[in-house]
């Protein structure tokens, strides 16, 4: 492992109507709205102050447009490993729906029928982890709520599931850090830029 002096910086995309709706986005390749387009311009400025060696995106224009609008589309390279989970059946619903069917269901111990399990996302998010630390410099990452939570914890060395604990807002600001050789969650959800 390389010696933990980078950062890893999160930003999940901008708001859609689906993420605004509640419903489970996974590999529905839906644009942003124009609040969401908002959004992504102004990440703009607070990662203006960052200086990275390796931007990287999930492949879904929605992260993709975030990137473009932040400014780093040009330095950007689309990665299938950071797509949001394959929610299979569940694409579309939202937990309401779900529920109403299915009174005690919680995606992070159930998962979802016919999409990807909670290992396999674990699986994709130790990729990126791995990926990441082999880079010399900071690294900056668009991507979506849940893969994001999910990397999180798995940066933490957590369970996957332990994901649930990390509620992650459109457009947020995350970065990933270290102590010495403990890998730590440095800030989390940092929306203050939406507000300015």
């Amino acid at each position: 492992m390389k010696p933990p002096s980078s950062y890893v910086v999160l930003v999940r995309h901008g708001e859609t109507a689906w993420s605004r709706s509640g419903q489970h986005t996974g590999r529905t390749d839906i644009p942003l709205l124009e609040d969401g387009r908002r959004m992504g311009t102004a990440l703009g400025a607070p990662l203006k102050g960052w200086n990275f060696a390796a931007v990287w995106t999930s492949p879904l224009s929605r992260a993709r447009e975030t990137c473009n609008l932040a400014g780093y589309g040009q330095a950007a390279e689309p990665r299938d490993e950071l797509m949001e989970w394959d929610y299979g059946a569940y694409e579309g619903k939202t937990g309401v729906e779900i529920r109403s069917q299915l009174p005690d269901w919680k995606i992070w111990r159930d998962g979802v029928p016919q999409g990807e399990t909670l290992d396999q996302v674990r699986a994709r998010a130790d990729q990126v982890i791995a990926a990441a630390r082999q880079v010399d410099g900071n690294v900056l990452i668009f991507s979506h709520g849940h893969f994001l939570r999910v990397l999180a914890a798995r940066w933490l060395e957590l369970p996957a599931s332990e994901g649930r604990l990390f509620s992650l807002s459109t457009a947020s600001i995350s970065v990933l850090g270290w102590d010495g050789q403990q890998p730590l969650l440095m800030s989390w959800n940092d929306t203050t830029h939406l507000r300015e």
